[in-house]
């Protein structure tokens, strides 16, 4: 249930990120999750992470700063230093939702089970938070219906299940690396696909983020500790 209002918290918080900066920024800052895993691991767990690990947070936070807009003109988004502040947010509320998630999954046999919880209690958070906002739209077209199945049934029931079943059986480095593609692509496929068009600085700073990313998930870690890049 705690890692549902989690998931529920970041979901909001990132979708307003994406209104924000942009779905690939956002996607990019959502993922700095990678790093404060360790952090907070570190601090509620006593788990220390890998001297790579500490040096890669400073190269991540001048990335957080050019993906804002604070230096440099021309950045994208309609509010990118709020997006920025939404996106940290969410890679706080995610990390809490990875953390309590890993928890409460530690039978490897039945990983459906947690994450149906977890979902449940999401949607249920989302549907209060979306009325108290304002933000629920409670007459989609169909159109919109299909295309948000369709995003359920992918990258939230399959991407969530083939992540659960991969967490306990892979080293933790293999599966950091390899999920670590999922913002590298989406800040393409926003360029290409809904015409987004990040400044040079905040490219920079996305490639920054992504760079610590990459230190962080190949820096050995114990498979516990280990951060999930946000499938969806």
């Amino acid at each position: 249930m705690l890692a549902g209002l989690f998931f529920a918290a970041d979901l909001i918080l990132w979708h307003h990120a994406i209104e924000d900066v942009g779905a690939g920024l956002s996607t990019v800052l959502g993922n700095t999750q990678v790093v404060l895993v360790g952090l907070v691991a570190w601090t509620l767990l006593g788990e220390r992470p890998s001297t790579r690990a500490l040096v890669s947070i400073p190269i991540v936070m001048v990335g957080v700063v050019f993906i804002s807009g604070a230096i440099g003109a021309g950045a994208y988004g309609a509010h990118p230093a709020r997006g920025v502040l939404f996106g940290v947010l969410t890679a706080l509320m995610y990390t809490g939702f990875l953390l309590t998630l890993r928890h409460g999954n530690q039978d490897v046999r039945r990983p459906a089970g947690p994450l149906c919880d977890a979902t449940a209690v999401s949607a249920l958070a989302c549907l209060v938070a979306g009325l108290a906002l304002g933000d629920l739209d409670l007459t989609p077209s169909w159109a919109a219906t299909g295309w948000l199945v369709l995003l359920a049934l992918s990258s939230q029931v399959l991407g969530w299940l083939l992540i659960s079943l991969s967490l306990p059986r892979l080293p933790a480095v293999l599966t950091s690396i390899l999920l670590t593609l999922q913002p590298v692509t989406t800040v393409v496929l926003g360029i290409v696909l809904l015409n987004e068009s990040p400044s040079a600085l905040q490219l920079v700073g996305a490639a920054a983020i992504l760079a610590g990313l990459v230190a962080v998930s190949t820096s050995r870690r114990s498979t516990a500790a280990a951060p999930v890049v946000e499938a969806g």
